[in-house]
């Protein structure tokens, strides 16, 4: 299996997509090499200065307590846990975080062996070596495997409170569908999702993925912003919450950490949407709802 890299220096950096091409060997893919931690970071780009957000162990470290926590375990319920604590270690803006040149470093230079035990599926008996899909590494930030985890954190989060990121991202098709949509930048969108999850109206990936296409859909005629509008969002919080990541204390492993001490979704907004949306799936066509019902 693919090992934790040899060489981890002190802050992360970035690879681009056409550097890191020539490390992601079908050995790597399959989870049989490691990547030549070395030479990889020699052609990485230095991040400049002491930014102690860029820090690569306080990072490394959440990521081998994943891996210790879920080993016995399902991977994939890595991810819950991940995501919020990924989020507030690393403390990015939007625009830091759309570069993605750094989750690739990540990915590469800092835990390819995450990536590897995350994503890689079982080899069955019959037929080629299972493969970790390239994009894992590479890939836009709705299947990249830490890109994915901090947008949704980022997406999900109702200010400061990270629970809504831990049901969404408790669901792998929720996790993938709605990170693709535009809709959900629109946060009282995206929290009303998460409350139709947790009243149990949608339970199963086809549930989520017709909610979640209708939802889409419907917005082609109908102004989410203008029917729920969120609150006015002040940049002082996140500021002053970056600023304050030189002394902060690392991630908490067994409770959520908060992140920027922005104000909440309106809660008469949310509920707004999930009549809403809860109209919306009664119509949905849901393939086997039928036999759902039934069982």
């Amino acid at each position: 299996m693919t090992s934790r890299p040899e060489h981890l220096p002190e802050r992360l950096a970035l690879i681009s997509d056409v550097q890191a091409a020539e490390y992601i060997s079908a050995g790597l893919l399959e989870g049989r090499e490691d990547v030549p931690s070395i030479a990889l970071n020699k052609v990485a780009e230095e991040l400049p200065g002491d930014d102690a957000r860029l820090r690569l162990h306080r990072v490394r470290d959440l990521i081998d307590d994943a891996m210790t926590r879920f080993r016995d375990d399902r991977p994939t319920a890595a991810d819950a846990w991940l995501a919020p604590r990924l989020h507030e270690a690393l403390r990015l803006t939007r625009r830091e975080a759309a570069d993605k040149r750094l989750w690739t470093y990540m990915a590469l230079g800092a835990a390819p062996d995450y990536v590897v035990w995350r994503h890689l599926p079982e080899t069955k008996a019959e037929g080629p070596r299972a493969q970790v899909a390239r994009d894992k590494f590479v890939g836009p930030h709705y299947k990249q495997t830490f890109a994915r985890l901090w947008w949704a954190a980022e997406l999900f989060r109702d200010g400061s409170d990270y629970r809504p990121v831990v049901v969404a991202c408790g669901n792998q098709d929720m996790l993938n569908s709605a990170l693709r949509l535009d809709v959900v930048d629109h946060r009282p969108t995206a929290l009303a999702l998460v409350e139709l999850m947790e009243r149990g109206i949608v339970r199963t990936g086809r549930e989520v993925n017709a909610l979640t296409q209708s939802v889409n859909a419907a917005a082609a005629t109908l102004m989410y912003d203008v029917i729920a509008p969120d609150a006015e969002r002040d940049g002082e919080p996140l500021r002053d919450w970056i600023a304050g990541a030189e002394s902060a204390l690392p991630s908490p492993r067994n409770s959520l950490p908060e992140g920027p001490g922005e104000e909440r979704v309106p809660e008469e907004v949310v509920q707004r949407l999930v009549s809403h949306f809860e109209e919306l799936f009664a119509d949905a066509p849901v393939r086997g709802r039928a036999a759902d019902e039934h069982e």
